[in-house]
């Protein structure tokens, strides 16, 4: 057997190397009372790859803009992660792409001694490679 990956053996804080799927769907209701339609939902989970600890994220859709949003809750309650792991779906290439354009613009309204500051902040997505 091959040895496990670096940031799967090296101690570090939680979620700094974290992975990122989807869940099937489940079903949600708005509110309680007969005759409420349900809708669909999706479950984000992260796990962390040190710790093997788990952060759950209900969103509303599978599109990059409500994946968004997961991330950043996530990232709130947790502390933005370093590396970021998941497959090539449409909605994390897109919330890749998105995360580095945000990112860049940033960096350039902001002054340069924040800028040292804030510049190790950039999250690194790893897409596994297409099937």
């Amino acid at each position: 057997m091959a040895n496990l990956p670096e940031p799967r053996v090296t101690p570090s804080r939680p979620f700094t190397h974290a992975g990122v799927d989807f869940t099937g769907q489940v079903e949600l209701k708005a509110n309680k009372g007969r005759g409420i339609k349900t809708t669909r939902g999706y479950i984000a989970v992260f796990v962390c790859f040190a710790t093997k600890a788990i952060h759950l994220e209900l969103v509303s859709d599978l599109s990059t803009p409500a994946f968004l949003a997961a991330f950043k809750r996530m990232c709130a309650r947790r502390g933005t992660p370093k590396h970021v792991y998941g497959d090539n779906g449409t909605n994390f290439v897109g919330a890749s792409r998105a995360l580095k354009i945000e990112y860049k613009e940033v960096l350039q309204t902001i002054t340069k001694e924040f800028l040292a500051d804030i510049s190790t902040m950039g999250v690194t997505w790893h897409l596994n490679a297409p099937v």
